[in-house]
């Protein structure tokens, strides 16, 4: 019983993030909250305890269904495991290939703050841009897409390989431009918190928007509409905090409130199934590829976008909404 309660006892410290805050505590030298690991022991917590709020406020409301955070939940449980560990791994073996081929050496000011973050936005905005047109990568990422509410839990519904893939490609993209690893990951953990932050959803913040920050940067409501499979809302906002390449490369999109955004993957799923989540996507690749007629249509199911077809018969996210967006337009234009 005694061992049960121990091992009850450090998953919780685990999962709200507080060992570094107890250390800290145990010191009784509290002008190290002025240094950089105090800040982060102090903020590190936060997203388990608005999580917690979120739950308690719903089930206060009586808007709190178990089945909501069944795919969050076990999704957790499952990466804990090995999804973490491969993660740092992967950002460790990127640094350690391609620092030497860095352009330049970056150090921690605030000025190579606004260049790393700016580069990490682009390599985050090509991770994210492929997870969503190669299908392949979209077998990793569509089990975070799969929940269909919006809550703090979402963030923590990833397949256990999409967090390498992802690493692989920011971290080697900040790395071969010139960012340290030390801004590197500074950088990281700033991201880690607002990338958590924005799966807040309607019970904790109805708008999402916040006002003016809603035109700077990337707000709940933007990531939102990432969540969205409303066909205005397909295959866009890919950035995480800055908006720049999503302005650039024209994947940007408001949030029209009068348009109900409905949250999930198009596809048909088993209703609240963590094993549909987690594995259905790939399941469906697999017999793609097997009934493909021919060499070139089994490679190009990997590789074409969710919905491309051998029978031409395509309905990607791009055709979908560039179809949707011929009637919105019109109606937006009809006084």
């Amino acid at each position: 019983m005694i061992d049960f309660l121990e091992g009850t006892k450090e998953w919780l410290i685990g999962f709200f993030g507080l060992s570094a805050l107890l250390q800290l505590l145990q010191t009784n030298d509290y002008s190290q909250f002025m240094s950089w690991n105090g800040i982060s022991a102090l903020i590190g917590p936060l997203i388990p305890f608005l999580l917690v709020f979120e739950i308690i406020r719903m089930a206060f409301y009586r808007r709190f269904k178990v089945v909501d955070y069944r795919i969050s939940f076990f999704s957790l449980v499952f990466n804990s495991f090995i999804g973490r560990i491969i993660s740092i791994g992967m950002v460790s073996i990127c640094i350690g290939l391609f620092g030497k081929y860095a352009i330049f050496k970056t150090e921690i000011t605030w000025y190579w703050l606004i260049y790393g973050y700016v580069i990490w936005e682009f390599g985050h905005f090509i991770y994210h841009f492929l997870a969503h047109k190669v299908r392949l990568f979209w077998c990793l990422h569509s089990t975070h897409h799969a929940p269909e509410t919006m809550n703090l839990s979402v963030n923590f519904a990833h397949f256990f390989l999409e967090a390498p893939y992802a690493d692989l490609i920011r971290t080697t993209t900040c790395i071969l431009l010139g960012v340290s690893p030390s801004l590197l990951f500074l950088i990281m953990f700033i991201d880690a918190v607002w990338g958590s932050f924005i799966h807040i959803g309607e019970n904790i913040s109805k708008d999402g928007r916040f006002g003016f920050l809603n035109k700077i940067i990337l707000t709940p409501s933007h990531h939102r509409v990432h969540h969205a499979k409303n066909a205005l809302y397909m295959d866009t906002n890919f950035c995480n905090l800055l908006p720049i390449w999503d302005h650039i490369f024209k994947t940007y999109q408001e949030e029209d409130k009068t348009i109900k955004i409905e949250y999930g993957i198009t596809r048909e799923m088993k209703k609240h199934s963590f094993l549909d989540a987690y594995f259905g996507e790939i399941i469906l690749l697999a017999k793609d590829v097997w009934h493909a007629p021919g060499i070139k249509n089994k490679f190009l199911y990997i590789f074409m976008p969710p919905g491309w077809s051998h029978t031409k018969d395509h309905k990607t996210a791009k055709i979908v909404r560039t179809e949707y967006l011929k009637t919105y337009k019109t109606e937006m234009a009809t006084p």
